[in-house]
């Protein structure tokens, strides 16, 4: 049973698209009310079944409602759960039917990338997460650190176990997603921040000052990254992040004209 809330108001405005560079990741920009209905969900960590289930919950939702709509993922898809290649395999295809689809980058995602680009740091991304992961790929890593396997084994492991594909699309993924007054991203943004400055760490990253002070700009952000057992609602911020892994919640965030909800 969902419920819904007049959050946004009668505000509106168009918001100039803010591109990604060699240094940074891509962020884009929707006018508000281009979407009929918007979805918004976050912190998958490798519950593909979750996952599924959400999105026949938000088609069997949006079935009823008019007009173009649009899912946002949050971020961090791998980690923690034991399909991570799964969902990567899932969000990678098409969405369905009379949906977009944005999936933004979180920072187990980021650090998937760079494993897979430096596997030196392998007992650094260990010691962070990472084993469910590898498991999802067949990769048996405890055997091979107790074979005392080098860094290049393990390398070649990972590469020959983990398609290239799953890797070049979480390099492609955005960091952020603006739609007039709201802003999705996965961890929150440095409050006071010009939204051109905010750096791709902060945006995967932050939980303080951000959690207890909100953005100190005239946005409302919807975010994951700290896990609660139910939505959070905090200044100026919405976090959806209910560490599905652990309580089998996955929540998913509604946003319908100024009703913001959760179904």
């Amino acid at each position: 049973m969902g419920y819904m809330f007049n959050y946004l108001g009668p505000w509106r405005q168009q918001i100039p698209i803010l591109a990604g560079n060699r240094k940074r990741r891509a962020r884009l920009t929707f006018a508000e009310g281009e979407f009929a209905a918007v979805y918004a969900m976050s912190d998958v960590h490798g519950c593909y079944n979750e996952l599924v289930e959400a999105h026949r919950r938000i088609e069997a939702d949006a079935a009823r409602i008019p007009g173009p709509k649009l899912i946002v993922m949050l971020g961090d898809y791998v980690d923690r759960g034991p399909d991570s290649s799964a969902v990567l395999e899932f969000l990678s295809k098409s969405p369905p039917p009379g949906f977009q689809r944005f999936v933004l980058c979180g920072n187990h995602d980021s650090e998937l990338v760079q494993l897979y680009r430096k596997p030196a740091r392998i007992l650094e991304w260990l010691g962070f997460a990472g084993t469910e992961t590898l498991h999802s790929y067949g990769i048996d890593i405890e055997h091979l650190l107790q074979s005392a396997a080098g860094s290049e084994t393990i390398a070649r492991v990972i590469r020959n176990m983990i398609p290239e594909r799953h890797i070049e699309f979480l390099e492609s993924l955005p960091i952020m997603l603006r739609m007039g007054r709201v802003l999705f991203v996965h961890a929150g943004i440095k409050p006071g921040i010009d939204l051109k400055k905010q750096k791709d760490s902060d945006l995967m990253w932050i939980r303080q000052p951000f959690l207890e002070e909100g953005p100190q700009l005239p946005v409302l952000v919807i975010h994951g990254h700290t896990p609660a057992r139910t939505p959070t609602f905090g200044p100026q911020r919405i976090g959806i992040d209910t560490a599905v892994s652990a309580t089998g919640r996955l929540t998913v965030l509604t946003i319908k004209g100024t009703r913001v909800g959760i179904l």
